[in-house]
């Protein structure tokens, strides 16, 4: 009897160190939350590259992916939609000049990292800028204030 409460008391003590370690994790999500974040990286032989821009929206991760089809479906002719897959909750577009990719990723019920990514071809300009307006046009549509990170 004595080892069945013991067990009981340690199973109940990780559980809640378990859930205690989640929430800190959600709220340091919750306050880098509309922090547009980018990132660029050029090939050393400047045959490519990539730009990468991630912000963390509180908003619930199927929510944001469909936001985002609806915004480049909006946007047609001028972005045309190459693909989406709502399992992995993931769109492909382009502008006729750059290609973006973007990932709706749940971090929690209703927090979700956004990733956009786009390559840089040789001599081509940057991608930064639609990545970047890609993110806002979907905080924008969800409501949520998004900001460069620029330090």
């Amino acid at each position: 009897m004595r080892i069945s409460k013991l067990k009981v008391f340690l199973t109940l003590g990780v559980l809640l160190t378990a859930l205690a370690a989640q929430a800190q994790w959600v709220a340091v999500a919750r306050a880098v939350s509309g922090r547009i974040q980018t990132m660029q990286q050029k090939s050393a032989d400047g045959q490519g590259g990539f730009d990468v821009a991630t912000v963390v929206i509180e908003a619930e991760a199927q929510k944001v992916y469909e936001t985002a089809l609806q915004r480049a479906q909006a946007h047609a002719p001028e972005i045309k939609l190459l693909e989406h897959n709502p399992r992995q909750r993931v769109v492909a577009f382009t502008n006729g000049v750059q290609t973006a990719s973007l990932q709706a990723n749940p971090l929690g019920d209703k927090l979700t990292q956004l990733v956009v990514a786009s390559t840089l071809d040789p001599g081509g300009s940057s991608a930064t800028p639609l990545v970047v307006k890609s993110i806002q046009n979907v905080c924008n549509e969800l409501k949520v204030e998004c900001t460069v990170q620029t330090d």
